[in-house]
């Protein structure tokens, strides 16, 4: 394929998407992601698009949200690897609440074999994976469906969810920064995430190395209310990617890292070493420095699961 014919068509993707990672132009262009990173900088030369931490976006600062149609072919692996990850985060016999989007929905699937949950949600795609899971029970919240990504968003999911408490909340979105934390481009689906976060005890943030460093336009999930991030491995050469992780880490995010492959051991994946996260009010300061795995991660938490547990059946007896 010759450049200009490369080019074009990583613009109609850009175009189309929003934002789309260098690994997925290099698949669908059939060509390695350093002569994709040339078509890029070319293209950004010319003011079609902008370059931004592992990928290209439309210009002009904050990205747009794609589709779901777009989104669920965005990154697949990745968001494969860290739903088999985030699982290993979930107890049997727990309450926690989903929130909207396809790394959700990926970890949603997962779910369907742990007995015993209860899953409060706003996503129909969420339930819809959990429809014929027998052991799991499915809470939906009420609200007006938003078509682009099949959530009930509004004043009325928003209100059945005042008086929830979970143990949990697993959510996505459409950037991380360390700066703002989790956000959209969606007022309405922000509204709600927002909600969702009020309600649990804790926050789970599920976002693939292509959202981090990218800010959008409403912020969910203030970074200091962010428990832990589950992520994949950016590339080596990435570094604003990397730099992310680390200030992320570095304001109290426990950070846990998927391989793209996926990795059912559930052990983290780390290219750089990073100091380990200060303890953040309220829990128990971590071990020696660098990544830890996922498996030391569950163990260290263990005590601390047993007590949300006791908490969330005594909120049931309630």
């Amino acid at each position: 394929m010759f450049a200009a014919e490369r080019r074009q068509l990583i613009l109609e993707m850009v175009r189309a998407n929003g934002a789309v990672s260098l690994r997925e132009l290099a698949r669908v262009v059939q060509t390695s992601e350093v002569t994709v990173r040339r078509d890029v900088r070319a293209l950004e030369a010319e003011g079609l698009l902008d370059r931004r931490h592992g990928g290209a976006v439309l210009p002009g600062g904050f990205t747009r949200e794609s589709g779901f149609p777009q989104k669920s072919h965005l990154a697949t692996a990745e968001k494969t690897a860290i739903a088999d990850l985030a699982a290993n985060f979930v107890e049997e016999g727990e309450a926690i609440v989903v929130g909207a989007g396809t790394t959700t929905q990926e970890l949603a699937r997962r779910l369907a074999r742990v007995p015993g949950l209860t899953v409060v949600t706003n996503s129909l795609l969420v339930a819809q994976a959990l429809a014929h899971a027998n052991r799991v029970e499915v809470v939906m919240t009420g609200g007006t469906l938003r078509g682009s990504n099949y959530a009930l968003v509004g004043s009325g999911a928003e209100q059945s969810l005042q008086g929830l408490r979970v143990s949990r909340a697993f959510l996505s979105g459409s950037g991380l920064t360390a700066e703002r934390g989790l956000s959209t481009s969606n007022m309405l689906s922000a509204s709600v995430d927002r909600a969702l976060v009020q309600a649990a005890a804790e926050v789970v943030v599920l976002a693939d190395h292509t959202k981090l460093g990218t800010d959008t336009m409403f912020q969910t999930v203030p970074t200091d209310v962010i428990t832990r991030l589950v992520t994949d491995e950016p590339p080596a050469h990435d570094d604003r990617a990397h730099t992310e992780l680390q200030a992320l880490a570095d304001q109290g995010v426990q950070i846990a890292v998927a391989g793209a492959t996926g990795n059912p051991g559930g052990d983290e994946v780390p290219a750089r070493r990073r100091a380990l996260p200060g303890p953040r009010r309220g829990q128990v300061p971590g071990g020696a420095a660098g990544l830890r795995s996922a498996a030391a991660v569950l163990g260290e938490q263990g005590t601390e699961r047993e007590r949300e547990r006791a908490r969330v059946a005594d909120l049931r007896r309630r």
